[in-house]
């Protein structure tokens, strides 16, 4: 085991801790200028890291952020089941509707900056309050919308994005206050909660739309939120402020790597959301009863838990660069060889477990990548330039993935209808993990320099 007192640096922590302790951070009249120098940063990563608990208390925060999870990235995950019964209400068509979700999520970019700046000041039990408070406030809203897609767009788009963006951010940047060595099983603690979330919602989603209607089920869903996600929110607590940084740091496009994340990044996320969006239309166009499909999008979110949790695993044991390029490659290869054959039940759930899997591997080991190869002081900028690169996929990729269906004759052309857009969805993936690659090598080239 490696001593905590030193890193591959060469630098102790007994030399750095004098150096923090007389010298005040360097600050501008401007806040929004503050830029700390490499070394600063450096040092500020160094002693942070260690003195993370690696347990006790720890576990209390992650299981705060988990809760959170459950709901943010679970409502996200299930908008299919709630597009599928939309779309059967004649509210508009699947490709505006794909929108509606789609710009809830790309808020997580559009925001990231500025979420930053927010957990910053309010820090991160405020910032994830305000997360949750606005993710139910946007599910009851929608409740009173649900007939009008401009309304929607307003309230299940912007609304409760804006309650997304703010949760996502908090999770992303809590655990690396509090875990080092098991940075990445924390992470996937968190975001297998998520996916588990998903699974559970996708059943009480279906449920509450044949009982209940679209509007009550939003209704329902928010008021459930609130009663949950905000007691575990207060449970998250920041173990130290958050260093004064510059909201973007453009010192880091210096640096290949970051270049290579960020573009990896904007191109990944563009086929994330195509599969758990459109699987409900996808099985009912099969012939396949609604219940079949809540199924399926149950069975995509347990297997995005599972991966979730897996690869935070492997994180901590093969590295986080090697699991997410793995991760990579696998959603390009469902998408590309399994789906396009998916036109019996057996099939298409070979498809969601391995497809489901690699999907959540991808935002579960992120925040490990960025941390480790970052530094745990410089996370939440990092993250947040980074999610900012994510807005044109998380944006767009769903609804390409409709408008190129529509252009193939619509959902009930079948099976011969879909392909097109998976294969666009496939091959985006496939991008992403040449890309993914690309930054192993650099990594490893980088370290032999050093050698």
């Amino acid at each position: 085991m490696a001593n905590p007192q030193s890193t591959s640096t060469g630098i102790s922590l007994q030399d750095l801790k004098p150096n923090l302790e007389e010298r005040p951070a360097r600050t501008t009249q401007n806040d929004l200028s503050t830029t700390p120098s490499e070394t600063d940063i450096m040092q500020q990563s160094l002693l942070a890291d260690s003195q993370v608990p690696d347990g006790g208390e720890a576990w209390v925060v992650i299981s705060g952020c988990a809760v959170v999870t459950w709901w943010f990235i679970g409502t996200s995950y299930c908008w299919g089941i709630l597009q599928a019964a939309l779309v059967k209400e004649g509210v508009s068509s699947s490709s505006t509707l794909a929108f509606v979700g789609s710009l809830a999520t790309a808020c997580i970019s559009f925001l990231g900056i500025l979420n930053a700046r927010i957990i910053r000041k309010l820090g991160t039990r405020r910032s994830a309050i305000a997360g949750v408070f606005f993710l139910g406030l946007g599910e009851v809203l929608s409740g009173f919308s649900a007939m009008n897609i401009g309304g929607l767009f307003a309230t299940a788009g912007i609304v409760m994005g804006t309650g997304i963006s703010l949760c996502f951010m908090v999770v992303s940047v809590t655990p690396a206050q509090y875990f080092r060595a098991k940075r990445g099983i924390a992470n996937g603690i968190v975001y297998a909660a998520g996916g588990l979330g998903g699974a559970v919602i996708s059943f009480v989603m279906n449920a509450l739309l044949e009982r209940v209607g679209v509007q009550w089920t939003f209704r329902i869903i928010g008021f459930a939120t609130w009663a949950t996600g905000l007691p575990a929110a207060y449970l998250i607590k920041q173990r130290v402020p958050i260093p004064p940084s510059a909201v973007v740091d453009w010192r880091l496009f210096r640096d290949i790597r970051f270049v290579l994340l960020f573009a990896m990044g904007a191109i990944a996320t563009f086929p994330l959301l195509v599969p758990p969006f459109f699987l409900p239309l996808f099985t009912a166009s099969l012939g396949m009863s609604s219940g079949t499909g809540a199924g399926i999008v149950a069975a995509f979110n347990f297997s995005s838990a599972l991966g979730r949790l897996l690869c935070g695993l492997c994180s901590d044991f093969v590295g986080p660069l090697n699991t997410l390029f793995i991760s990579l490659l696998l959603s390009a290869l469902s998408m590309l060889i399994i789906w396009p054959i998916s036109v019996s039940l057996g099939p298409l759930v070979v498809f969601v477990i391995v497809n489901g899997m690699a999907n959540g591997g991808f935002f579960s080991t992120m925040p490990t990548v960025v941390g480790n190869t970052f530094g745990s002081a410089r996370v939440s900028v990092v993250m947040g330039m980074v999610v900012t690169g994510w807005a044109g996929g998380y944006l767009l990729g769903a609804p390409i993935a409709g408008f190129i269906l529509d252009a193939a004759g619509g959902e009930n052309k079948g099976i011969t209808g879909y392909r097109p857009a998976i294969f666009y969805a496939g091959a985006m993936a496939l991008v992403a993990s040449i890309i993914g690659l690309s930054i192993r090598l650099k990594t490893d080239m980088k370290l032999l320099k050093k050698l």
